[in-house]
């Protein structure tokens, strides 16, 4: 078989260009988030992006200094001021040279902006009790609104969490296991910002279900490599394999605990003649694991 010589050497980026879409050179905008827009660059793996003010002939500070993976675009909040930003393409051996824009942010009122939050991401699912909200700050923000809410925040009287805040951050305690939507907006004393947008976060202690040992059988002779097989539980998105050694409860090495994505897994590793045993575990999406199966073994037969 025949392989091309892309497969064996990265191609070099050295020779190419990042194109620019946006904020364009020169251009003004009274927006205090801004979305950076480029266009893909074929065999790059990141983009690097730097923002410095007034410009990176005479910075006075580096703003933002970012790797980005695998997308062309990338938003973040600034002061008002003057800025220029500078992107190259990169990949494990080779970067492309920089190319660069300049662009200015008047000052405007609170009301015409929109807050960006940072984390966690949307769809957020996790088995911990507690969470921490970031959002950027905003250019003349006193405070920060912050809704929490099971619902889609049509009635702020039931409303989980409403509550101002001082800084850009909040450790939240879910109450209980469910759906949660959150969105937070800024505030001064002349008016308030657009709400971000709305995020989702589910917690989940609930544990999966219990696997159930199909083979080998209980006690059988079983030829190298043996199959071992358990039934598939509807939440699992993995699962934890132990094997133990004859004495059922050590460890049959540190590859042990293993974790799968299927409900099988050939061994081929073990002593003519040996008891081996084993049991599993389910993990589901939120990380919470379910109670072990039932112990059972097997003897091990190299032929």
């Amino acid at each position: 078989m025949f392989l091309a010589c892309k497969d064996f050497i990265e191609p070099s980026l050295e020779n190419r260009k990042v194109v620019l879409v946006a904020p364009a050179e020169g251009s003004e905008s009274n927006k205090y988030q801004v979305g950076f827009w480029w266009e893909p660059v074929q065999d790059a793996l990141y983009y690097r992006v730097q923002v410095a003010t007034p410009d990176f002939s005479a910075a006075v500070s580096l703003v933002q200094d970012t790797l980005i993976e695998g997308r062309s675009r990338f938003e973040t909040t600034l002061e008002p001021g003057r800025y220029q930003w500078r992107i190259r393409a990169e990949n494990g051996s080779s970067s492309t040279k920089y190319v660069s824009a300049k662009f200015i942010i008047h000052e405007s009122s609170l009301n015409d902006q929109k807050l960006s939050v940072a984390s966690p991401s949307t769809n957020y699912l996790s088995n911990l009790a507690t969470v921490t909200l970031e959002w950027n700050r905003l250019f003349g923000a006193d405070e920060y609104l912050l809704q929490i809410d099971t619902a889609n925040f049509e009635n702020e009287a039931t409303l989980t969490y409403n509550q101002e805040l001082s800084g850009n951050q909040f450790k939240y305690a879910f109450p209980r296991e469910g759906i949660f939507r959150w969105r937070v907006r800024a505030q001064n004393a002349s008016g308030s910002s657009k709400w971000s947008d709305i995020r989702t976060m589910t917690y989940d202690r609930t544990p999966p279900g219990v696997p159930t040992p199909v083979s080998p059988a209980k006690g059988v002779e079983s030829s190298a490599p043996v199959r071992i097989t358990w039934s598939n539980v509807p939440a699992a998105k993995r699962y934890k394999l132990f094997l133990y050694k004859s004495d059922g409860a050590t460890l049959y090495s540190s590859a042990f605990p293993l974790t799968v994505s299927a409900n099988a897994y050939n061994f081929s590793s073990g002593q003519q003649g040996e008891t081996i045993y084993w049991n599993v575990v389910a993990v589901d999406e939120a990380g919470n694991e379910g109670p072990a199966s039932v112990l059972t073994s097997f003897i091990y037969i190299t032929q």
